[in-house]
């Protein structure tokens, strides 16, 4: 971002340049105009009509103004003073064409070339050539003058300036208009089905349950002795297992489907996209009931796989005594990010003793006035083992996309952290790393 030094000595320049540039109080009044009705005109068509218009008012001079269609790509008549209505979207005449400099045609017409922002250029929703936007052309222009073609040049600039804004706001009014439908195709077609595949499951878990009650009767009727040699013992234990194994499989896909619909309504929130950022939605929980245990679930099974113990004694504060109002959905996605990021960078340390350990805690304590007199906080962290971070990179692991140099060579996006930064700053805490002893601790703060 400039300095305000460096903002001031440009406006100090351009002081100068306009004492240089010795305007005219007809041309002051014109460059004046023009910003007053370019802030007034929402119409692109509007808009270009005024930009004829100020040289035919303030200097009797007929204009016509080319610029790129954005469907097109191309350069065509948008207005002109001379039957304002006549022969518009037409390209413009051979002799009429983008260069460096103003210059002049056969019939005493100034040409300049409308050039838009040339850092923001990639932005537009189409391609230019040498950041062309557009041609003005004033006539007749019968004795020329470098002090005339200087200012025209500079109203050729304002007007490239312009134009450029008004694409980019375009675009951007097309992008939310976009994401608003969006929104609206994700609520019907993954919310609403995501909220019937909750019902197949109900169906799913009715049969299994009525297959479970057939076992026990078939079970029940064949208590006695075996009849002409049948041996029901081994279908029976069969048929146990078969249940079993798909009631394991219902609680699998149980669990996924309700963090997967917790997630996709928590980040698809409407709200979100109505006000641009992500919107809290809270309600009072328990946080290892309702936030932290689902989520520890969900990751168990890899870390049993990495060989990764967990610890989840909660510092001995009473469940009952930790009641937390916050937006579930993104709390619960906090821990996601906590937990995957442990599951990827837990290492194995050697202790004082001798021994071996590689594991992942997770605990919470009240730090007392942490938010001002009277105002606790409560502590949640994420402990996992492992070398610490870098002392000069732990102030910046939680920009978005930036990853340590020691992580490097595994898989991630560097947005984890960045996220949890973000919602937890939204509940109106703060969130940190720790390097504490055989490994790292990353927490987050929340008012109590």
């Amino acid at each position: 971002m400039a300095t305000f030094s460096y903002v001031l000595k440009r406006i100090e320049t351009k002081k100068a340049d306009y004492i240089q540039y010795n305007f005219s109080r007809a041309e002051n009044d014109a460059f004046k105009t023009f910003f007053d009705l370019a802030q007034e005109f929402d119409s692109r068509g509007d808009f270009y009509a005024m930009c004829v218009a100020i040289p035919k008012s303030y200097f009797g001079l007929e204009a016509r103004l080319y610029a790129i269609d954005p469907k097109l790509n191309s350069l065509s008549l948008v207005a002109k003073t001379e039957e304002p209505e006549e022969g518009l979207q037409t390209p413009p005449p051979e002799e009429v064409r983008p260069a460096d400099h103003p210059y002049y045609t056969s019939y005493e017409s100034l040409i300049l070339t409308v050039r838009g922002k040339r850092l923001l250029i990639d932005q537009l929703p189409f391609k230019t050539t040498d950041d062309v936007l557009g041609l003005l052309e004033v006539y007749p222009i019968r004795e020329r003058s470098p002090h005339s073609e200087l200012f025209f040049e500079k109203y050729a600039n304002r007007i490239g300036f312009n134009i450029h804004n008004r694409f980019l706001v375009e675009k951007n009014i097309e992008h939310l208009r976009f994401i608003r439908t969006l929104v609206a195709d994700i609520e019907h077609n993954i919310i609403a089905p995501n909220m019937v595949y909750k019902l197949f499951l109900r169906h799913l878990r009715k049969k299994i349950l009525k297959n479970i009650k057939l076992e026990e009767l078939f079970a029940g009727f064949f208590a006695g002795e075996p009849a002409d040699g049948f041996a029901p013992k081994p279908l029976l234990a069969e048929f146990s297992e078969v249940n079993q194994g798909l009631l394991g499989e219902l609680e699998n896909i149980e669990k996924h489907y309700q963090n997967m619909s917790l997630f996709l309504e928590t980040l698809l929130r409407r709200s979100h996209f109505d006000k641009g950022r992500l919107t809290l939605l809270k309600k009072p929980c328990n946080m290892k009931k309702d936030v932290v245990q689902p989520q520890l679930e969900r990751f168990a099974e890899q870390f049993r796989e990495m060989e990764i113990a967990i610890d989840d004694r909660l510092s001995g504060i009473p469940d009952e005594e930790v009641v937390s109002v916050v937006d579930v959905g993104l709390m619960a996605q906090v821990y996601a990010n906590l937990f995957s990021n442990a599951l990827k960078y837990t290492e194995e340390i050697v202790t004082e003793r001798g021994e071996r350990k590689k594991y992942v805690s997770y605990g919470r304590e009240v730090i007392r006035d942490r938010f001002g007199p009277g105002m606790d906080g409560i502590k949640y962290n994420v402990f996992s083992t492992g070398s610490h971070i870098p002392l000069e990179e732990r102030e910046k692991v939680f920009e978005d996309e930036y990853r340590g140099s020691n992580v490097t060579s595994k898989p991630g996006t560097g947005h984890g952290l960045a996220f949890i930064k973000n919602a937890v700053e939204l509940h109106g805490g703060v969130a940190g790393y720790e390097a504490t002893r055989y490994g790292n601790n990353f927490y987050f703060i929340l008012p109590k």
